[in-house]
């Protein structure tokens, strides 16, 4: 079936945590843009956006890090998609800079050595999916439906936020993970929690207050129903892993490993090596897994 607005090729931004950290997520992503026919082009010589830590040092280094990469995409194409939060809200802050203010764009363009177009469409992997591909051809790709699967969605603080500089989603009610996870046939739980924030950034400097705030998380989305969490922050899934102290622990599922479960790719048992947090058995329990 063809791509709603016949995008089919993206500049492709993977950030540093899917060659790490995100492993599972860069491989899930890749696979389902494929198997949906749209080409995912990598950003040649890309560099780390500077999430998280480089607005806490310099805030020319902020903007700079990912215009760079800006720079780049601008030589390439105009829709760029990142999978991860954090790089999407650092490409968009250093979008939006530099689309409204003359005096700093003019001396990032000096220090990085490009002249800013501002055609460079800056998206998360969901907003591609969401809006070029559509819940229903979604769903017309799915062979083995999440039936039974409980899941409530989660943001986080990166992916809608500020509104005016992310201009993705409702930041209030967020619902396009959601609709691309019904798609799939899971059945999406309704809780009030979806952008709360998980602590990732004080993960190691202050694991005791991250630990409470994960474990808030966890709580509200098993008094929900929920049997796992979906996400599309690399930071988040991991903090919500590995932060959980409480039985039984909750898996946190890319969004991307969920849909590629859905379409029947085989390799999407591979990806869940990495997870800190077996989801194998939740998915054994509702006949996913053979």
């Amino acid at each position: 079936m063809p791509v709603k607005e016949a995008i089919r090729t993206y500049v492709y931004f993977p950030g540093c945590s899917q060659h790490s950290t995100g492993l599972e997520y860069g491989l899930s992503t890749e696979a389902v843009f494929k198997h949906l026919g749209l080409e995912l082009a990598e950003l040649p010589d890309w560099n780390c956006c500077g999430a998280s830590s480089a607005h806490a040092l310099s805030h020319t280094l902020a903007i700079a890090l990912p215009a760079r990469n800006l720079a780049l995409a601008q030589e390439m194409g105009t829709e760029l998609v990142t999978p991860c939060a954090a790089c999407f809200n650092r490409m968009k802050g250093a979008d939006y800079a530099l689309r409204n203010d003359e005096k700093t764009r003019g001396e990032i363009e000096n220090l990085v050595g490009f002249s800013y177009t501002g055609q460079v469409r800056v998206r998360p992997v969901m907003g591609a999916l969401f809006d070029d591909y559509g819940p229903e051809q979604i769903a017309s790709q799915v062979k083995r439906p999440l039936k039974g699967l409980k899941v409530v969605p989660y943001y986080g603080c990166l992916l809608v936020r500020p509104p005016q500089m992310t201009q993705f989603d409702d930041p209030d009610n967020p619902q396009v993970m959601a609709e691309l996870l019904r798609a799939a046939g899971a059945e999406v739980l309704e809780w009030s929690h979806a952008t709360d924030c998980c602590g990732a950034g004080l993960s190691l400097s202050n694991s005791e207050l991250v630990q409470n705030l994960v474990g808030k998380l966890a709580a509200r989305a098993r008094e929900a129903g929920a049997e796992a969490l979906a996400t599309g922050c690399p930071l988040c899934q991991v903090n919500l892993e590995m932060r959980q102290t409480s039985e039984p622990k909750m898996p946190a599922f890319y969004i991307t490993e969920l849909l590629g479960l859905a379409f029947g790719i085989p390799e999407s048992k591979k990806w869940w090596r990495k997870h800190l947090i077996d989801p194998q058995p939740v998915l054994r329990s509702i006949g996913l897994l053979d």
